[in-house]
């Protein structure tokens, strides 16, 4: 679940080898000009008089971008309400395997109905199916056509079309601009890629990919296509500006480590593969929610909100929560490819009785793990080291906070350094140094920080915008690539269970060929890039 903090823009050259005058000059990042920006591109949407527009939240059709929604589960459906009330939208499709809400799961049994009720103004909304927890793509073209009809009757919508498979829905829609893929983890790249072949501009939740070869090779046709591409966890990112000013004043002295924690997993990561078969919910078609990955049989641990768990289904606890704390840190140190990776991670053991013995699990994410990435100089920045922890594990406590008795927190982040240390939460928020030349946090109190819905709303507006100029804005796949390549890396280095030395130039494990063939997949007949 995504915590609710403030963007930051961060513009960098991912590609130069940086001097000393432009680390400091390119790790000031200006975070009020990005709340400035983002405030102006909402106002560009709302401050038009009504009666120029042609009536009440009027939108004449030759302006709306046209949007697909691919991937109608619990989250999906959750970001689809407020996209819907932006009316520069028009959602014409919706797309997913499940036509019935059966067998979903979410954070509460009512929340999402009562935020569905509420939005379409249908108090009495059902999801149907075993009637539990919304889902499915009848319940996605419920959700849009009675919005519509409710709330923007004034639009003569004429309907969303549903589709079971993505394929067909990229050869029928010929009017569509854009896509949302809020699919599992598995097909983002496959289906970014389809998108971007097509000419369609592409919005994607994390992560860009679960394989580090597809999510180079999606960046890559990002590079030479003139589609817009956006990543959407960077709308989440918190802002470096006040710690990279503490750094480059040398509060701390030399950076050497960057730790990074969350309490990821909060679903089950499976220690065994499913033995049982049981049936294939009504309605749903297993063939193609599996899309590219090898066939298995159906397995509800599979699907909903477990299949991050799985490595050939999602990219575990790092792609779920990395990409909103690391990004920004990614740009403002310029870290591009670490050289080692080391894991450390739990295991589950069973017995044969009378003889216990070691589970070799190299099909789905420990519970707990620790990760540690050895980034080399780049310019001015001397080598660092970046540390991922998750399921509960931590950074040893800093001497400092023992002696005031405090424990660090659930979630977090610390920046460590020669002369001291810097700690701030999860996302970068409520910065402090904790030992070091201290530093008071340059407070703006003129600066308004906007609300959760107004961050969405302007966020949305952005893409808008970007799709009409043809200018990218951050946040596209060709910002993504290094926190693409480290998230894949941290699954791989878990996959095997052994340090990893990576040839970056190469694309390759150069201490153990054979972990290679995880760093790409083997499509299925119909699912690769030439078949899509």
């Amino acid at each position: 679940m995504k915590k609710n903090i403030d963007p930051s823009m961060a513009s960098l050259d991912m590609q130069s080898t940086i001097t000393d005058d432009a680390f400091a000059e390119s790790t000031s990042i200006n975070r009020r000009k990005f709340v400035e920006y983002v405030a102006a591109s909402a106002l560009t949407f709302t401050i038009v008089p009504r009666h120029v527009l042609g009536g009440k939240n009027y939108t004449a059709p030759s302006d709306k971008i046209t949007l697909a929604y691919i991937g109608i589960g619990t989250q999906g459906i959750r970001e689809l309400l407020p996209l819907l009330a932006n009316t520069q939208f028009q959602v014409i499709a919706v797309c997913d395997p499940n036509k019935e809400a059966i067998g979903y799961k979410d954070w509460g049994k009512e929340w999402l109905r009562n935020e569905i009720r509420k939005t379409i103004q249908k108090p009495d909304w059902e999801p149907g199916g075993d009637n539990s927890i919304p889902g499915g793509r009848e319940n996605g073209k419920s959700i849009v056509d009675t919005f519509y009809a409710n709330v923007h009757p004034e639009l003569n919508y004429k309907g969303c079309n549903a589709y079971a498979d993505v394929r067909v829905l990229f050869e029928k829609e010929k009017d569509l601009n854009a896509v949302k893929i809020m699919t599992p983890d598995h097909l983002h790249g496959i289906l970014s890629m389809a998108a971007m072949k097509k000419g369609k501009h592409v919005l994607v939740h994390k992560p860009l990919s679960n394989r580090l070869l597809e999510g180079k090779r999606a960046i890559a046709m990002a590079r030479s296509s003139s589609v817009i591409t956006h990543l959407i966890p960077w709308d989440s990112n918190g802002s470096m500006e006040t710690v990279m000013s503490w750094i480059n004043a040398g509060t701390i002295g030399t950076l050497t480590e960057v730790h990074n924690w969350t309490n990821r997993p909060v679903w089950p990561q499976y220690p065994t593969i499913p033995v049982d078969t049981p049936p294939v919910p009504t309605g749903f078609d297993w063939d193609l929610w599996l899309g590219p990955e090898s066939d298995r049989p159906y397995h509800p641990d599979y699907t909903n909100m477990v299949f991050r768990g799985w490595y050939d289904f999602g990219g575990g606890s790092m792609a779920d929560m990395g990409h909103y704390s690391l990004w920004t840190v990614f740009n403002a140190l310029q870290l591009q490819a670490p050289t080692i990776i080391e894991p450390n991670l739990s295991h589950v053991c069973g017995m044969h009785d009378p003889v216990p013995f070691q589970i070799q699990n190299n099909f789905s994410f420990p519970m707990a793990s620790t990760v540690r990435f050895k980034y080399p100089a780049n310019g001015a920045r001397p080598p660092v080291d970046l540390c991922w922890y998750d399921g509960g594990m931590r950074p040893p406590t800093p001497i400092e906070m023992q002696e005031e008795n405090k424990e660090l927190p659930a979630e977090g982040m610390m920046f460590v350094g020669d002369k001291g240390k810097i700690l701030a939460g999860f996302n970068l928020q409520n910065p402090e140094i904790i030992s070091g030349k201290k530093m008071e946090v340059q407070a703006n109190t003129n600066e308004k920080k906007p609300s959760q819905e107004e961050r969405v709303a302007a966020n949305l507006s952005l893409f808008i915008n970007a799709c009409k100029t043809g200018k990218q804005y951050p946040g596209n796949f060709t910002e993504a690539e290094h926190i693409t390549e480290a998230i894949n890396l941290y699954a791989v280095a878990l996959r095997t269970g052994r340090t990893l030395k990576y040839d970056a130039a190469n694309l390759k494990i150069t201490n153990i060929p054979e972990a290679d063939k995880w760093l790409d997949r083997e499509y299925r007949k119909g699912w690769d890039l030439a078949s899509i």
